[in-house]
């Protein structure tokens, strides 16, 4: 039973409301100083941190990832329970606060922060993480980059517990968010092997078809050991043909082609960067095609078009052959062993640049079941892929709301709205 505190008064902070009667309200400067301690000439004996959505966590200087100064000289020294702020970019930034569990340094673009003695700085991690969530500080900002200014910050006036109050409320919060997190954690899990589970029959359907009775015969491809005896073996240039001719202004609306979304109108994809205000190298891709990208072979980038329209000519357009239905190729070219294949078959070693020529796209050998099996396999295939869906989205909204409840627990922990003490 969840029960609130006795008495509760005004704290006159907007979004804080009421809170409790016996706390009181004190500005960031009583409660933190700020630490500005710098790294110098000492960086090399520090570990590097970072300040993301998962906390403050340890860079792998091993194997780095992203962008790196030429030297660490003006980065600030970090202790445990130090709060760190981000105070630019406050809107933008995932995530503007992090309790630091270990020493090191940290960019010197941020407020490294240590509690006093009074103050538990996980209880302060807790607070703020409520408040970036919300965004709740967008009346201090100023500027172009949303910055809160040092003075705004240090004059912030916050909610005060007794101190025996705040661990009360850490000690609480902490318990429920591994509780929570380890509800969403397994959630997440069931989403993967649902994931492989469609992955597994899907493959199986494309390679081995919808009749689990039907006679089998070896199978001369890698990684396909058999496949039905009435089905065929035979390469790509007998399946599709580039004939793609080039763009001369037609009404035809551009596409574009990416690993999640598959082959859509460029004013549908995420990556806005894709557009182009020119479509003078573009091609006509039409209705069933199957396009693919180059680059991407190796991790099944193949999709056939739903609809008419113009691409670039980076991509590989195929027209299919007679009685070829595109969407079944799609769905082969995404197993892994096909993956797998179109790795070999592409030149160069860097990945992410291995190109796929039209003639090695054409030597390759694929599985062709006879066209009507490659319609009722398809159709099997969108049946199954419409049931996983709504198994994985009504998970994923389980997840969300256990996200939401966190956000919600919390809130309600560091501002009184409920009495933790009470809580069973």
């Amino acid at each position: 039973m969840i029960l609130r505190y006795e008495s509760y008064k005004s704290s006159g902070i907007p979004w804080i409301g009421d809170i409790p009667s016996h706390w009181v309200i004190k500005k960031n400067k009583f409660l933190i100083t700020e630490r500005k301690a710098l790294v110098g000439k000492d960086a090399p004996k520090f570990k590097l941190l970072s300040l993301t959505l998962q906390g403050v966590i340890l860079r792998d200087m091993e194997n780095p990832k992203g962008k790196f100064p030429a030297e660490f000289d003006t980065y600030k020294q970090v202790t445990p329970n130090d709060l760190i702020f981000c105070l630019f970019d406050v809107e933008e930034t995932p995530r503007t606060v992090g309790l630091a569990k270990h020493y090191g340094m940290i960019t010197g673009a941020y407020t490294v922060t240590q509690c006093n003695q009074h103050v538990s700085s996980a209880y302060y991690y807790y607070y703020y993480l409520s408040l970036d969530e919300g965004k709740q500080l967008r009346s201090l900002y100023t500027g172009l980059r949303n910055v809160i200014s040092r003075d705004a910050f240090f004059n912030l006036a916050i909610p005060f517990p007794p101190r025996e109050e705040q661990d009360s409320i850490v000690t609480f919060l902490d318990q429920k968010i591994r509780e929570i997190d380890a509800a969403i954690a397994k959630k997440e899990r069931l989403i993967e092997l649902l994931h492989e589970q469609k992955e597994i029959l899907i493959t199986t359907a494309v390679t081995q078809g919808l009749n689990s009775r039907a006679p089998m015969k070896i199978c001369e491809i890698v990684g396909i050991p058999e496949i039905p005896a009435h089905w065929q073996v035979v390469s790509n240039r007998r399946i599709f043909r580039e004939k793609a001719k080039k763009y001369r202004g037609e009404s035809l609306p551009p596409l574009s082609l990416s690993q999640k979304s598959g082959l859509i109108p460029t004013d549908e994809m995420e990556e806005r960067s894709l557009k182009t205000s020119s479509f003078e190298h573009f091609r006509i891709c039409r209705k069933d095609d199957l396009v693919l990208n180059r680059f991407k072979a190796h991790l099944g980038v193949f999709f056939a078009a739903k609809q008419d329209g113009v691409i670039t000519f980076h991509y590989g357009i195929y027209t299919p052959g007679p009685n070829v239905s595109s969407k079944y190729f799609e769905l082969l070219f995404h197993t892994r062993s096909y993956c797998g294949i179109y790795a070999g078959a592409s030149n160069g070693m860097t990945v992410g640049l291995q190109n796929l020529s039209n003639q090695s796209f054409y030597d390759i050998k694929s599985i062709f079941p006879p066209y009507e099996e490659q319609l009722l396999i398809v159709k099997e295939v969108e049946l199954l892929e419409s049931k996983y869906q709504l198994l994985v989205t009504s998970i994923e909204k389980e997840c969300n709301e256990l996200s939401d409840f966190k956000k919600v627990t919390i809130a309600s922990a560091v501002l009184g709205k409920l009495k933790v003490s009470e809580v069973k």
